[in-house]
């Protein structure tokens, strides 16, 4: 087993993927040819531990904010704490402000884990990430099991960070669309607008965009032209949701796979599979993959 304070490097072809264990479980950057395809963790948000310069976090028991920091579930009020100051509402549940483990590695892959016991929070789960590496791209399965005493509502999904390159296109398609309420929590979803939609490709906005693409179909497609490169994000269909947090005056946006909507806790419709929320049993587990599959852009001859 490695320490956890280690950076892990798992390497195919010309991709390579580095693993920050201590750092949330996070991936600290992903090369392709020498071309990086996430936002790289810096040597110095490395030395500090900075789960926000990472290039990507895992979203673990649930995804985006419970405002208020509280929800009804089963009859009981159950609490949970601010996790990201100066945020009021706690955001991304616990999994990304711990050390993983790492279980298991090799040269092209390894499984972090992550045992979490409630206390001042209500959640005791297991979590593992199997990260595997080959020259078609990296995949990530993410496996949640409920390890406490009673029925809780779950939700997981993984949080990368990209490069806001001037020419930098987005396309993926949805369904449905979550207007943003104050101090960033997701209100109800709305049809849609054409203005608001990435099926046929897009720039990023030139405004702020933090919201929830509902009834995702689990592809989304990242072009870099000035980089001659892209990335093809799928996800297995138990994630329903992609968050598209997109801040013009940050050098950087996400693109979020996550299997609950955000606001969803709030909202308690727990049995709506448009919310995306998994009731698990104590000892019941659920689980999904996402793969980055990186691929070079051709240009037509001049």
């Amino acid at each position: 087993m490695a320490a956890i304070s280690e950076a892990l490097t798992l390497s195919a072809g010309a991709l390579e993927v580095v693993l920050a264990p201590a750092i949330g479980g996070s991936v600290g950057a992903m090369r392709w040819h020498g071309i990086d395809l996430m936002r790289r963790l810096s040597d110095d948000d490395r030395d500090a531990g900075n789960v926000l310069g990472v290039a990507m976090f895992p979203m673990v028991p649930y995804a985006n904010r419970i405002a208020g920091n509280e929800f009804d579930f089963e009859g009981r009020r159950w609490q949970v704490l601010p996790n990201n100051p100066p945020e009021r509402f706690n955001v991304h549940g616990s999994g990304w402000k711990q050390s993983w483990t790492v279980a298991r590695s090799n040269a092209g892959a390894a499984t972090l884990a992550l045992e979490v016991t409630g206390g001042a929070e209500p959640y005791s789960y297991r979590a593992e990430q199997a990260f595997a590496v080959s020259e078609k791209g990296l995949s990530v399965t993410m496996t949640l099991t409920n390890t406490g005493p009673v029925a809780m509502p779950f939700g997981f999904g993984l949080h990368p960070w990209f490069d806001r390159d001037r020419d930098v296109t987005l396309q993926f398609s949805a369904r449905r669309f979550h207007l943003e309420e104050p101090e960033g929590v997701s209100g109800d979803p709305i049809t849609l607008p054409p203005e608001l939609d990435f099926a046929k490709g897009g720039s990023l906005p030139g405004g702020w965009r933090n919201n929830d693409y509902g009834g995702w179909t689990g592809e989304a497609i990242i072009r870099y032209p000035s980089r001659g490169a892209g990335l093809r994000i799928v996800a297995d269909p138990v994630f329903k949701h992609l968050m598209l947090y997109a801040d013009p005056t940050k050098p950087c946006f996400c693109l979020e796979p996550q299997t609950n909507a955000s606001g969803a806790f709030n909202r308690g419709r727990w049995n709506d599979p448009d919310e995306g929320v998994i009731v698990l049993a104590p000892g019941a587990s659920a689980a999904g993959a996402v793969s980055f599959a990186p691929f070079a852009l051709t240009f037509p001859a001049a």
